[in-house]
């Protein structure tokens, strides 16, 4: 399989465009230190992905997770997250010995301490560095912190605030800090001096890891596809180091959040608690900080999968104090101002749009328009309805087709629980008697291969047929320990069974 037929075809695709992949989050990959990670286990899966002639992977997004360990609530739209350097590959790079990684017991990043562990071995890595280990690197990380000073000198500083006062949220930092005043700001950053720098040393080492994933990705013929979210977390250097870009009060507080009314996976709708934008401000910029931020994303993937794409027509804002997400409005968002500035910007628009939910012909109109493939989830298509978008027999070329979404139960959990008259309508669909379907994701997964969508993709927990255990997140809905607990996790870092061999 050459390059040029996996990754060089980006978005939109022709009518004669046919390839495959596997979704699975890099945090699920197999690892003895808790999660996955950036080392030899993502190389073999991506080897693995080339064996079986698959030609894409794609993954959630990669930034520091902050609230409820939600890759869609990270700290920093740009750094990625500390934790899937791979300790091992350091090794095997030269670069560290194994005394140095010996500070990260095996299995400790699945437990709450492992921030710690890591936190440990990455200052020992910079304290080594510091002291003239891997000089030959010292001028390339020079380069990196200053072709990344944009973003990286911000979160950096956020980061060792972060840590000097215990994670609070930002906005219960001292006023001085929350608003930025320039000499606050010079004191702390000669206090944190040797934090900042371990942090800015810490992306440094993720940010060639990553590179050195795509390299071999590319040389492999398999793609990577990437994810955006389109809000930012509110507790987030984005936000602190960029407020007029936000919908914000006098005290940097949110005015309004972001949700979604209610919907197919929520019956009070998704209160999810994001600052929403300022268009009139990102506007008057020519969307500079926008477009850095996909050029960020775009240095490590090929394609992005645009979350929520919806929110580029409009969005759900719903009123800070307000408990649920029933009481929002919609208000426009950027359209199609917002992908022409793009296009002249990159030449191109390799994106796919995560179309779903509550969606209006202004979408739709917004997405053909740019020629942006849209998403189609095969659970969604058995309701019964032949004009149902997501069946295959109203598939466009130019589309992407899942048996299911990180967001989705997995299809064998789905069938399990499938009201009786869908499961008939699947047989249907397939030309089967009722009650020949033993396993429904084999069957959807060959449904979507022989679509005529021009990508199908299918989570790697439905490919080992893996049920209610493997699921990777419940939107909406953070677990808890017990009857008023603060929430433990928004979504499953851990590997699942099936991804341990």
């Amino acid at each position: 399989m050459s390059v040029d037929s996996a990754f060089a075809r980006v978005p939109p695709f022709p009518p004669e465009y046919r390839a495959c992949g596997l979704l699975l989050h890099v945090t699920s990959l197999p690892s003895p230190y808790g999660i996955g990670d950036l080392g030899s286990s993502a190389f073999s899966w991506v080897d693995h992905l080339h064996d079986a002639g698959q030609q894409w992977w794609q993954a959630l997004p990669l930034g520091p997770t902050g609230y409820g360990n939600s890759p869609y609530q990270s700290l920093s739209s740009f750094a990625g997250n500390a934790l899937l350097i791979s300790p091992e590959k350091l090794i095997s790079d030269g670069n560290y010995s194994r005394e140095i990684v010996s500070l990260i017991s095996p299995r400790i990043l699945s437990t709450t301490t492992g921030s710690s562990h890591s936190k440990t071995f990455l200052e020992k890595a910079w304290t080594n560095f510091n002291a003239g280990a891997r000089k030959d690197l010292r001028s390339e990380f020079g380069r990196f912190c200053a072709d990344q000073a944009n973003w990286l000198e911000d979160y950096a500083l956020f980061s060792a605030l972060k840590a000097k006062y215990g994670g609070a949220y930002y906005l219960d930092w001292p006023a001085t800090l929350v608003q930025r005043r320039p000499d606050a700001i010079a004191e702390v950053r000669r206090e944190l001096a040797t934090q900042i720098d371990q942090v800015r040393f810490a992306q440094f080492l993720l940010f060639r890891q990553a590179d050195q994933l795509k390299e071999h990705a590319h040389a492999k013929g398999v793609g990577l596809i990437g994810d955006l979210p389109f809000f930012v977390s509110p507790d987030s250097s984005d936000v602190w180091a960029n407020p007029e870009f936000f919908l914000l009060d006098e005290q940097c507080r949110p005015r309004f959040v972001a949700g979604v009314p209610p919907d197919y996976f929520s019956a009070q709708g998704q209160l999810w608690g994001n600052p929403v934008f300022n268009w009139d401000a990102l506007r008057s910029t020519g969307y500079r900080w926008c477009i850095e931020r996909l050029r960020a994303l775009l240095a490590h993937v090929d394609v992005i999968r645009l979350d929520h794409f919806r929110g580029f027509a409009a969005a759900w804002h719903v009123p800070a104090a307000s408990p649920t997400a029933q009481s929002g409005h919609w208000v426009p968002g950027p359209g199609a101002d917002f992908f022409q500035v793009v296009q002249s910007e990159f030449g191109t628009l390799p994106f796919i749009a995560e179309d779903l939910g509550l969606i209006t012909p202004e979408v739709h109109a917004l997405r053909d328009q740019f020629q942006i493939p849209g998403t189609r989830v095969l659970q969604f298509a058995f309701d019964g309805h032949t004009d149902n978008p997501y069946l295959p027999d109203n598939f466009v070329s130019n589309t992407v087709v899942y048996t299911g979404t990180h967001d989705n139960a997995t299809t064998r959990e789905w069938y399990e629980e499938l009201p009786d008259y869908q499961r008939q309508n699947l047989c249907r669909y397939l030309s089967r008697a009722p009650g020949q379907i033993a396993e429904a994701a084999p069957e959807l997964i060959r449904l979507a291969w022989s679509s005529k969508a021009a990508l199908a993709i299918a989570p790697l927990q439905d490919l080992l047929n893996l049920g209610a255990e493997a699921r990777m997140n419940v939107p909406g809905r953070a677990d808890r320990t017990g009857a008023g607990a603060a929430p433990k996790k928004c979504f499953r870092l851990l590997p699942f069974n099936g991804c341990r061999s």
